[in-house]
């Protein structure tokens, strides 16, 4: 009696656990405080103003030279030379000329240095948005009435017009500038890994399909809308007939040279200090047999044709396409700022220091924002040139610096040189680029074992970016992700529990064997919040683990009664009834006797109610009460503890949480123990 006694000191709030008093700000001085704080213009601020926005400045004078400048040196010079044929071949995505995404890559690389946060990431070209500029540009190309085969100047200068016009489309990244104004960098949460992965696959398998033509040396239309990846290859097996013969023998070639290469590198990337440049290595090789071979002229073989030296003056901003190109900024702006921000944050993690989220935001939109003017258009962060900076010793971002100068000296000198490289060449390229997204498939099984909604939601973004459209896939996949996650609240699981022998711990006994049921009690365990979408659940739920329904129980009383108070006034009258009649009539009469009287409902797991949980909760306790049976919640949350409190279900002033409240499964046992031997010893 003395431990019981004890026990209920301990986990009821008028003994030794008691609830703090805090003191509530208004949402009012909240905005006054942080506008106060932000407005404040003193020298300090303005000084920590200009250095968060510039990073640069706070880590470039502690650079030690000795120390970092060899990895940073070696990181950028591989870099620069990967950037090179990767930008060539990146122009195909586009729909836009190789000297495009050369400026792209020169310029996204010295505003990172200033801005960004991360040491690591390798900001440039991204196959995906290039991709999904090149959508953009075919689509404004076909409503201003071009022929998307034809391949004269207006054509480049409109499709340029679209794509790297500052207010058209690049500036409308401004959208990543304003997240980050607004402290919304927690919005890269609601992108699971499954989401980008899935997209990042789906995407995949539509930039290979759209770089098949350049494969076989066909010219199909170019499709537009949803189902392009279907469109495509019933063009292609059309038109197969057509398939230009060198171009195939060319595509097979290098496949073949860059996959083995690749294999190599990644079975002896140990011994290997630095990643072969198998592609600029394809490039010059297959760029020097189209010159002297004559591809083109013999064999009417595509190439990339003319690239300018030197820089296109700027130009000014033009509104005219700004409603047709708008909402297209939006997918650029998210995906852009997400695969960012989770590569930036997962080689934080692995080299041990930290990135600001907002902060990369503002990077990002610089990188488009400022660059756009100058004839670039949308990028963001890259895994692979990411894994290939970290591999070969970087340390900062001075490596960016040493990539820039690299892709510099190709926009200054060497950009002729590439005019006979053959487009099927940088097709291929792409293509073995892929082979990381596309093994995706490979790990579908694992993921399956791992956890089967996550699968779901990287199948479905999967096919919903492949068979509808990049952007859709996007979107489908996160709406299809947050639904699974509604779905998980609705229908959670339910247990009932018994105590594990000789100690005061309870247990699922579906999953456990050999647990104590405790007499006279049901102990129920819901996992999830308890909010209006899975309110009828719970009480489903609740009802058929207890096997008692109290509203049907007391309406089968209410019956029970009626029938035995006509059954008096009968015998009132007079009725005859045999004895053994009599006896079974009574019986039939006698209410269900209920083998438990306390119900303690395990809320470990409820992280919220709301209005509908609560008035759930207070229901259940009053229905239980009427049929004489009690009801305990345990193990709640302060915040549960807090709705309770406003919902007014421990009674006024809360004289009853005592009663009602325990902060232990077992001290709510306890407790219905204590209470029965009470009413026991009452009956005695």
């Amino acid at each position: 009696a003395l431990f019981r006694r004890a026990d209920r000191i301990v986990y009821h709030q008028k003994g030794l656990l008691i609830q703090k008093v805090h003191i509530q700000i208004s949402g009012r001085q909240i905005i006054q405080t942080k506008l106060r704080k932000s407005c404040s213009c003193t020298t300090k601020r303005l000084k920590n103003v200009v250095m968060d926005f510039f990073p640069v400045l706070r880590w470039l004078p502690k650079y030690h030279c000795r120390e970092y400048i060899w990895g940073d040196v070696m990181s950028g010079v591989v870099i620069g030379i990967i950037l090179v044929p990767q930008a060539i071949a990146y122009s195909l995505l586009a729909g836009l000329k190789p000297i495009y995404s050369l400026y792209t890559s020169f310029f996204a690389n010295i505003i990172y240095f200033l801005m960004g946060t991360s040491r690591h990431v390798s900001v440039g070209i991204f196959s995906l948005l290039s991709l999904m500029v090149g959508q953009v540009v075919d689509r404004e190309l076909l409503l201003a009435g071009f022929d998307l085969n034809d391949d004269d100047d207006a054509i480049n200068c409109y499709a340029i017009g679209v794509a790297t016009h500052p207010l058209v489309l690049t500036l409308l990244l401004f959208f990543q500038v304003l997240m980050g104004v607004f402290r919304l960098g927690f919005v890269s949460m609601y992108l699971s890994e499954s989401v980008l992965d899935g997209f990042a696959t789906g995407a995949s398998l539509t930039i290979l399909t759209a770089q098949v033509k350049y494969l076989i040396g066909i010219k199909i239309p170019r499709s537009q809308g949803h189902g392009i990846l279907l469109t495509t290859w019933i063009n292609i097996f059309r038109n197969i007939s057509q398939a230009n013969q060198c171009d195939v023998i060319t595509s097979v070639v290098c496949i073949a040279v860059l996959v083995a290469a690749k294999e190599l590198g990644d079975r002896y990337k140990q011994k290997l200090k630095i990643p072969l440049p198998t592609e600029l290595v394809v490039i010059v090789v297959a760029t020097l047999v189209s010159h002297y071979g004559k591809l083109n002229e013999v064999y009417a073989s595509s190439v990339s044709g003319a690239i300018p030296t030197g820089f296109i003056p700027p130009q000014l901003p033009n509104f005219n396409m700004m409603h047709r190109v708008a909402l297209d900024a939006v997918p650029l702006a998210i995906v852009g700022f997400a695969f960012t921000i989770s590569l930036s944050e997962m080689f934080a993690k692995k080299y041990a220091y930290t990135v600001r989220a907002n902060q990369e935001m503002f990077a990002i939109g610089f990188c488009n924002i400022i660059p756009s003017f100058f004839h670039c258009f949308a990028t963001s962060a890259a895994l692979a040139k990411t894994l290939v900076k970290s591999s070969t010793g970087c340390q900062t971002q001075v490596s960016s610096v040493i990539s820039a100068v690299v892709v510099l000296l190709v926009l200054l000198f060497l950009a002729p040189l590439f005019y006979s490289l053959q487009k099927c060449v940088l097709a291929c390229i792409i293509i073995v680029s892929l082979r990381g997204a596309l093994r995706k498939f490979r790990d579908v099984p694992q993921r399956y074992h791992m956890n089967k909604v996550d699968t779901l939601v990287w199948c479905v973004t999967v096919f919903s970016s492949a068979l509808i459209s990049t952007e859709m896939g996007l979107l489908i996949g996160v709406l299809f992700s947050m639904l699974c996650i509604v779905v998980r609240t609705q229908r959670p699981r339910t247990a009932l529990l018994g105590q594990i022998q000789s100690t005061a711990f309870y247990e699922d006994d579906w999953e456990y064997e050999s647990l104590c049921p405790v007499p006279n009690a049901k102990i129920f365990r819901f996992e999830a919040p308890l909010y209006y979408a899975n309110k009828d659940f719970f009480l489903k739920s609740l009802y058929r683990m207890t096997g008692l329904d109290p509203t049907l129980e007391a309406a089968k009383r209410k019956k029970n009664e009626k029938k035995q108070k006509e059954h008096l006034k009968e015998g009132n009258r007079g009725t005859i009834v045999k004895g053994s009649d009599q006896a079974d009539t009574a019986l039939h009469l006698v209410p269900k006797q209920v083998d438990f009287q306390t119900i303690i409902i395990d809320c470990s797991s409820v992280t919220f109610l709301d209005t509908a949980g609560i008035i759930t909760l207070k229901e259940i306790l009053k229905d239980y009460n009427e049929l004489k049976i009690t009801v305990l919640l345990a193990c709640c949350n302060p915040s549960v503890i807090d709705s309770l409190k406003r919902g007014d279900y421990f009674g006024k002033d809360c004289k009853k949480m005592h009663e009602l409240l325990f902060y232990s499964i077992h001290g709510a046992v306890q407790f219905a123990r204590d209470r029965k031997l009470l009413a026991d010893g009452s009956a005695v």
